[in-house]
């Protein structure tokens, strides 16, 4: 008997190159998206020399510098800013998962006069964006006497992100089975013991949620420039902007502010990407 060849030998060539072609078209643009955060932060450890001589060389024992970061550090107040950014983006975070998890979860399980209305409530919530109405946001802000406080942003965050929670956690609550209610139900188990045992059932939705929530907010300056602008409260985001309207010039400094700016957010991307991708895949298969 002749012996039957590899499939891969039988594919025709153009084949290899269909398959290969989007792993290029993929590789090229990480190579252009991550380009210019390569080149920052490369030149964030050089000397001025350095930075201007050879811009897309890495650092040498010649242009080795730490003048930027020793600048930053001196001049303005960044762990105060990281810690503000940490404790709005955090709390916000949970909140907005605890709250939308038991919102959505309400909503599909129980079907009441007003339910529609509610639904349609939330659509709004998601395709009106919430700056229009910032005016009314810093009125409000002002009359509560929380001006230049977390308090503040932590609030508009959270009714930032509710209704896009809301929405999508509740059609994943839909999609569980009613068997496992009514089982529940018959044990005598009660709605807040229902809650808590359907809620690991929709973690990929809620992982995807969490991820796409959390960089907007840690990335936001339109919110802490008006409503907590002050040194104390201001955000990693607001204090760079702060810190490079006045040393816009000093490109040690510059160069330094951004790495410290967008490497904890890297940092929090990439350490949650796998569980990003999983969540996505998920939500895809549903």
């Amino acid at each position: 008997m002749t012996a039957t060849k590899p499939v891969s030998e039988r594919l025709p060539h153009t084949h290899w190159l269909e398959r290969l072609a989007p792993h290029f078209v993929l590789i090229a643009y990480c190579i252009v998206a991550l380009f210019p955060i390569v080149l920052i932060v490369m030149n964030s450890f050089k000397s001025r020399d350095g930075i201007f001589s050879a811009p897309f060389q890495p650092p040498t024992a010649e242009t080795f510098s730490l003048i930027g970061y020793e600048t930053v550090l001196g001049r303005a107040n960044f762990p105060n800013y990281f810690l503000n950014s940490l404790i709005v983006t955090g709390v916000s975070l949970l909140l907005i998962l605890f709250f939308g998890s038991m919102a959505a979860f309400a909503l599909s399980q129980y079907h009441f006069r007003g339910d529609v209305i509610v639904g349609l409530f939330l659509a709004l919530g998601i395709m009106v964006p919430i700056r229009l109405g910032t005016i009314g946001i810093l009125r409000m802000i002002v009359s509560l006497n929380l001006a230049n406080t977390l308090v503040a942003l932590i609030l508009v965050y959270i009714a930032q992100g509710l209704p896009l929670t809301v929405f999508i956690l509740t059609q994943f609550y839909r999609q569980i089975p009613r068997e496992l209610t009514d089982a529940a139900h018959m044990d005598g188990a009660s709605e807040y013991r229902i809650y808590m045992l359907l809620t690991p059932l929709v973690r990929p939705a809620i992982g995807a949620i969490g991820i796409f929530t959390m960089i907007p907010i840690w990335n936001d300056l339109w919110f802490p420039l008006i409503l907590a602008p002050s040194d104390q409260t201001a955000t990693i985001t607001l204090g760079t902007q702060q810190f490079l309207g006045q040393f816009v010039s000093d490109w040690n400094a510059v160069l330094a502010a951004l790495t410290l700016a967008m490497v904890p957010i890297l940092l929090m991307y990439i350490l949650f990407s796998r569980q990003m991708v999983k969540s996505v895949t998920a939500g895809a298969v549903k």
